[in-house]
């Protein structure tokens, strides 16, 4: 099953593209903003991810609610597998080494 995934910004990279550094749960990862250019998020906006594209902004609440709503499908593991299967993420922990 192909669901959304909530994340939040936390850097904008505008070269080559536009592009955002996003958080999903401990887990960084780029994500084309090319969807979202007539309403462009900024730094702490959250939005849902789908194939490596933000679909929409949503609000915390929002993103929130769409994680518990995975966990009840069961399908929070999975949508976390792929997010780490487009191998473009970057582990925090990593990142503090």
């Amino acid at each position: 099953m192909c669901l959304a995934i909530p994340g939040q910004i936390v850097e904008l990279i505008t070269e080559p593209a536009q592009l955002a550094m996003v958080e999903v749960t401990g887990v960084r990862r780029r994500v084309d903003l090319g969807l979202l250019l007539d309403d462009m998020p900024a730094v702490g906006d959250w939005v849902l991810i789908h194939v490596g594209f933000a679909m929409s902004r949503i609000s915390e609440r929002q993103a929130e609610d769409q994680m518990r709503m995975l966990a009840v499908l069961g399908e929070d593991e999975a949508a976390m597998e792929e997010v780490r299967g487009y191998g473009l993420e970057e582990r925090r922990e990593e990142k503090r080494a």
